[in-house]
């Protein structure tokens, strides 16, 4: 039998490096946890050995507090991707179908085939930019749709009137996702008012997370809030004992260290705007970005034959464009010296 002591050094070699400044395919945050979240989380280890709550009704008050909610109108799940999940398994049949943009955020067509839904793509504009109008027409005929604001992978905004006119097109009872991973980063001018939207819009869910600014992605906590009605539909979904005892002492922390994330936001913000400001120097084309990433949209050359050589590891699409996720002063040295090189 192999020594336990071996297997716990080969398990710790197998995980990915956190701290890699070349992986920028995921978005993650370039930093660690905060000092005070680090100082929680090591403190909740102490608790491992209990179960959590059969229902995460702390954490569930806590987030909607936060937001000014009633607590009945939020729901939790593993990221914002398990929040989506329990939307298509409580609120769709198999052969139902869901609307959603091209190119989306991974998870949708991967969510869509789990539901046994049939997908209808709508594909963006040369901008990166939704086509509104179409996305309404397809909402009409299907169970759920999604919207994506801003926009993963373009980072796009679509503007306070147009969400508006698109929301009134949209049928009542076609449930409306409106994901907003990235809100943190948005500046407030551009925010939508989701209190607002899900008193007048029944159907729409609006779903975060705390993987992207909190940098809590290997916690997997993310939220959901609209109607009451909808949510109470949502929340028989909640799988009993499924969000752990770290959850609420995390989010607890991140909302205690509020100062401190708004440093980290302006910080990634800040790199953001100077990545992209090179590679418009360089004569490469941008979308203008509201999030953490930067957004390339198909070019002469492909951008595999760009970046891969370069050892980055960034997300490429089916269409040619890829998603660099905004890291550190070095990983913005590196893909600029690729594109320098390559181009």
């Amino acid at each position: 039998m192999q020594p336990l002591t071996r297997i716990a050094d080969d398990t710790v070699a197998a995980l990915p490096d956190a701290t890699d400044p070349l992986a920028l395919s995921l978005n993650e945050s370039p930093f660690s946890p905060l000092p005070a979240v680090r100082s929680a989380l090591i403190a909740a280890i102490d608790s491992a050995n209990r179960y959590p709550e059969f229902l995460p009704e702390r954490l569930r008050r806590l987030i909607a507090s936060r937001i000014g909610v009633a607590e009945d109108q939020v729901v939790l799940g593993p990221g914002a991707t398990g929040v989506a999940m329990q939307v298509l398994h409580a609120m769709t049949e198999p052969g139902d179908r869901i609307a959603m943009a091209t190119p989306t955020f991974d998870g949708y067509p991967i969510f869509a085939q789990m539901a046994r839904l049939q997908p209808i793509m709508v594909p963006l504009d040369e901008y990166g930019h939704h086509d509104l109008d179409a996305l309404a027409q397809a909402a009409a005929e299907a169970k759920v749709v999604v919207l994506c604001r801003p926009h993963n992978p373009t980072g796009t905004l679509e503007s306070t009137l147009a969400v508006e006119r698109f929301l009134a097109a949209v049928p009542s009872d076609t449930i409306v996702l409106l994901d907003e991973a990235y809100i943190e980063f948005v500046s407030p001018a551009f925010r939508l008012d989701g209190l607002s939207l899900v008193r007048r819009y029944p159907n729409v869910l609006v779903v975060r997370t705390f993987s992207k600014a909190y940098g809590l992605a290997g916690l997997r906590i993310g939220y959901g809030f609209g109607s009451a009605e909808l949510t109470a539909t949502l929340w028989r979904m909640q799988l009993p004992f499924g969000t752990d005892n770290t959850s609420l002492v995390a989010v607890a922390a991140s909302y205690d260290a509020e100062r401190q994330l708004q440093r980290r936001i302006r910080a990634i913000a800040a790199e953001r705007r100077y990545l992209r400001m090179r590679l418009r120097a360089m004569g490469v084309y941008v979308t203008e970005g509201h999030a953490n990433f930067v957004y390339l949209p198909p070019a002469g050359k492909p951008w595999r034959e760009v970046f891969e050589p370069a050892g980055l590891r960034v997300r490429h699409y089916s269409d040619g464009g890829v998603r660099i996720t905004v890291g550190d002063r070095w990983s913005t040295r590196a893909v600029l010296a690729a594109v320098a090189e390559r181009r």
